[in-house]
């Protein structure tokens, strides 16, 4: 919709209410809600807010902010008891209009703008595949830093409504055997197709969901491809959506990376490809079927793979996930095929349309925007700069001998690794000034501050992790 088109929009579906969202620094929706009435001249001017109060934004002496509604993005909030007009914003200066640097999704509009001005492609498409865990029932207690953090988890297979109230297992996954079983085993079936229509009425074209490896409940929805901006947006939305309906059934849904010890943590798999003049960019006669400009872009990928954790991979619990045996990838290679690579090319289709990489080290507590700008700045550098990927690995990567794994990068073991791998290499990240110094300052200053320094208070290493806003 243009904005002459939400007025009519809002009175049609009888809007009492304006819900503005915008995604803050680390990657979780905020929201103000203003009257209808409010509706006339908020496209022009905007609404004011405090910045100082937003994480990893502003300073108390230079708060003032304001957020400009997209109407493009206007739809009816499905969970608003009074009807109410949902809109996400940008954030600028109130006084000089500029976009606001640390913005997250201005962000990303910019790294749209930038893929256009080099010439190679005009639109970048990205298909995450983000995972979650659905549980019955979770305890939190405080931890030494005064932070929360899990401490209990029942999984949602089980089944609670027995005459004693107890837990019946009798229907429980296996350990490691949660991917595509029937019901009764996959007691979720439901749940997720009642998550799937909401999407669907959100405007969000979902090809697929299923129950996830992992026995806690877990499970993964997919949507279509998108262009990368509307897929962060997309994104967003589908974590409001998937929590909001897990709490009308009685449960919590997470996207923590890693909430169950010893069991599968949950990734964000994410496919990746260049088109330009609606032709595909990735299809050609190089490995795989692949194109040489898309081994290019392989190739920035694997050599940022470090700086792009800081940002795909941005919680200290991230770093529970990335460890070897549970389909995490942390070797950095690519295969077609071989989901033990960090970088896959999925050969489900010859169709050169088909033609993409999948990155299967992300995981799904990252803000969208920040994760795919960064792939996408590292894989446009790969093509600029011509970075050969190296040899693909098409062996089982786990099977491999300690003097073979040798040879093989890994990623970061740590959230303060990836920081510090960021801090070393972020050039690539400042052209068409799409990322700024003074984000990536703010960005590695506050997960040093908030999230690796209180980690190190605590007194074991087996603990589930900070529960972050995942």
């Amino acid at each position: 919709m243009k904005s002459e088109d939400v007025k009519r929009y809002a009175e049609k579906n009888n809007a009492q209410f304006i819900d503005c969202k915008f995604v803050d620094f680390v990657g979780s929706w905020q929201h103000i809600t203003y009257p209808i009435w409010r509706l006339d001249g908020c496209f022009e001017d905007g609404f004011g807010f405090d910045g100082s109060s937003i994480r990893g934004w502003k300073s108390i002496n230079n708060s003032d902010m304001l957020m400009l509604p997209e109407p493009a993005s206007a739809q009816m909030d499905p969970f608003a008891e009074i009807p109410t007009l949902s809109m996400i914003c940008d954030i600028v200066d109130p006084i000089t209009r500029e976009p606001y640097n640390r913005d997250p999704r201005g962000l990303a509009r910019r790294a749209e703008a930038y893929l256009k001005s080099t010439g190679i492609a005009d639109t970048a498409y990205f298909g995450p595949e983000a995972e979650f865990f659905v549980f019955d029932n979770v305890q939190y207690e405080e931890a030494p830093n005064h932070m929360f953090h899990m401490v209990d988890s029942i999984e949602g297979a089980w089944n609670t409504g027995d005459d004693e109230g107890g837990r019946n297992l009798g229907h429980k996954p296996r350990y490691k055997g949660g991917y595509f079983p029937c019901s009764p085993v996959d007691s979720m079936s439901d749940l997720r197709s009642r998550m799937v229509m909401v999407m669907q009425e959100c405007g969000i074209i979902v090809e697929t969901h299923h129950h996830e490896v992992g026995t806690a409940g877990q499970a993964e929805i997919d949507m279509k491809f998108d262009s990368m901006l509307n897929m962060g947006d997309q994104v967003m939305w589908y974590k409001y959506i998937v929590k909001n309906v897990a709490k009308e059934a009685g449960k919590t849904a997470t996207f923590m990376p890693k909430p169950v010890y010893g069991d599968n943590g949950s990734g964000m798999h994410t496919h990746m490809s260049l088109w330009k003049n609606e032709k595909p960019l990735f299809a050609g006669e190089a490995y795989a079927g692949m194109s040489e400009m898309a081994m290019y872009y392989i190739g920035g990928i694997l050599k940022h793979a470090g700086a792009i954790c800081a940002f795909a991979n941005p919680t200290t619990n991230s770093y529970r996930r990335l460890v070897p045996g549970y389909e995490a990838p942390v070797n950095l290679a690519y295969s077609a095929r071989n989901r033990s690579a960090a970088v896959r090319i999925p050969m489900y289709s010859s169709s050169p349309k088909a033609k993409r990489l999948e990155l299967r080290s992300p995981d799904p507590a990252c803000n969208p925007y920040l994760a795919f700008s960064a792939m996408l700045m590292a894989g446009l550098d790969g093509i600029e700069n011509k970075i050969n990927p190296g040899e693909a690995l098409d062996k089982d990567i786990y099977s491999l001998s300690p003097e073979e794994l040798k040879e093989v990068p890994h990623v970061p073991h740590t959230l303060e690794g990836a920081l510090e791998a960021l801090r070393e290499d972020h050039a690539f990240l400042l052209k068409g000034d799409v990322f700024s110094a003074d984000l990536l300052d703010g960005w590695i200053d506050y997960k040093m501050e908030n999230e690796v320094a209180p980690t190190r208070l605590r007194p074991t290493p087996t603990e589930f992790g900070l529960y972050y806003d995942c």
